[in-house]
């Protein structure tokens, strides 16, 4: 049994964050999203592994390599168009022995999911297995009609009227050779693209074998901006505490915590609730860092800062009197003093916030930023919640930043002074 993730995407819906690096390698708890999938793939017994790349493919291959650090064999196949799933999944034909599993490499999945499709599949020698779950509103998704556990048709987002059940495809799952027969015929659909789907279908009505398995384990799909921060949520709730760096006298740590080699939490600190942190990170002195934070390698925390929910990579500083909420800050980023994110409005209504380019309801109260790489700010700037701030911007001092801010620009407020000779209004004797 062989396994290929999917990892050529653009993940337009992510930016600013993947203007620099593909949507699967963003952090979660200390590795890569893909990398997550990955492990769970070799903790099932599925060391066979190719990766289906494109979009800032080097990042991905200078990271894994042949896959051997990682107890697995990775070879790499580069999609040369967006032209969908199916096109995608259609790189694997040479690769597949006698079945095949495929994950798309933006989720994060409980290793339980991978053994309950790999017995499931082998049980019953479908064609083609399909990973369902249950959600309340379907008419976002591809929707399943089942007799038994036998898939009979999958209608792609129909109204609540239509939808023959509120089960969806999850995007995951195990085919055998024919679906390679079935993706050549496939033809484009509306959307300009190669549907795997629409493979799928065609499957059914050849009477082949495909089936429906529903999962109550947790998998996280990772769209959006704030759905990175949820998935970080989730899997640091799981760490364990170990101190592979030093831990001052001073320090106040309750919950669980997870101290990379090299760096030091220094005196004051005080953390609250699960924290990972990374490499030759350098933490305080007198800081409030809060549950669920994520620090990647080499990042710096200043004296009296606060913290909380957020996800700060690699090589980024948040110096003094700082105050960051739930928010997601890129690598190579410079926080100056007294800069404050806000994460709640002052209607306590959900925070929106804009997802190519269209404002949407995030579904959470206390969201902040969302900031790309090499971002500057200036002293005493304020970030309003759900503002987006793109690569290599710089907020100057004293900006209260309402709007969102594209790449490479520069945001300025010009101040009148008064000056005044003190000496000129004296009283004579």
């Amino acid at each position: 049994m062989k396994a290929i993730i999917l990892s050529a995407g653009e993940g337009s819906r992510m930016r600013p964050l993947t203007l620099t690096k593909p949507k699967t390698m963003l952090p979660v708890a200390g590795k890569p999203i893909i990398q997550h999938n990955i492990e769970s793939l070799r903790e099932n017994g599925i060391t066979d592994i190719l990766l289906i790349v494109r979009y800032k493919e080097e990042i991905v291959r200078d990271y894994f390599g042949d896959g051997s650090d990682f107890g697995v064999n990775i070879s790499y196949a580069r999609q040369k168009d967006f032209l969908g799933t199916a096109n995608a999944i259609s790189y694997a034909k040479d690769f597949i022995n006698e079945s095949l599993i495929v994950l798309n490499g933006d989720i994060i999945l409980d290793e339980d999911v991978i053994e309950e499709i790999i017995t499931e599949f082998n049980s019953e020698s479908p064609d083609t297995l399909m990973l369902l779950t249950e959600v309340e509103d379907p008419t976002a998704f591809g929707v399943v009609e089942l007799d038994g556990n036998n898939i009979k048709s999958i209608i792609e987002k129909p109204s609540l009227e239509e939808a023959p059940s509120n089960l969806i495809n999850a995007g995951i799952y195990m085919f055998n050779g024919d679906i390679f027969d079935k993706i050549e015929k496939t033809e484009l659909s509306e959307r300009g693209e190669y549907e795997i789907t629409d493979s799928v279908t065609m499957q059914i009505e050849d009477g082949k074998k495909v089936i429906g398995l529903k999962t109550d384990k947790d998998w996280i799909d990772v769209g959006r901006p704030w759905e990175l921060i949820e998935v970080n949520e989730d899997v640091i709730s799981e760490l364990k505490t170990e101190i592979r760096g030093t831990v001052e006298q001073g320090v106040s740590i309750h919950g669980e915590v997870y101290v990379d080699e090299g760096s030091v939490i220094r005196s004051g600190v005080y953390i609250e609730g699960n924290v990972y942190i990374g490499k030759n990170c350098d933490i305080g002195p007198n800081s409030y860092i809060r549950g669920n934070t994520y620090f990647g390698d080499n990042v710096h925390v200043g004296n009296a800062v606060e913290i909380k929910n957020s996800i700060i990579m690699e090589n980024t500083n948040v110096s003094h009197l700082s105050y960051v909420g739930d928010s997601v800050i890129g690598s190579n980023c410079n926080i100056a003093a007294g800069t404050n994110i806000a994460n709640l409005r002052f209607d306590n209504e959900n925070v929106k916030t804009k997802v190519k380019g269209r404002k949407i309801d995030s579904g959470r109260r206390k969201l902040g930023a969302i900031i790309g790489d090499s971002v500057k700010t200036g002293i005493n700037s304020s970030l309003s919640p759900g503002v987006q701030v793109g690569y290599n911007s710089t907020i100057g001092s004293g900006v209260l930043l309402y709007d969102d801010v594209p790449s490479d620009t520069r945001v300025l407020v010009k101040q009148n002074h008064i000056i005044q000779d003190k000496n000129k209004d004296k009283p004579k004797d």
